[in-house]
């Protein structure tokens, strides 16, 4: 039985890996095309992934 060993990365939290969308405005171009915004993720910048972060250690008081 192979042993899987946890990914180095992770997907966002933000997009669930979808980085980047477009949006339509509801507006139409003269040639009758829709107009369209592209928008990225702020968190992960357009990659759709984010770097796992070390886990917290307790300190004893």
């Amino acid at each position: 039985m192979p042993e899987n060993t946890p990914a180095r990365v992770r997907l966002c939290p933000d997009c669930d890996g979808f980085p980047t969308v477009a949006i339509t405005t509801g507006q139409t171009n003269p040639d009758g095309s829709r107009t369209t915004l592209t928008v990225i993720c702020r968190t992960c910048e357009g990659t759709g992934s984010v770097t796992r972060r070390a886990a917290a250690r307790e300190v004893a008081a």
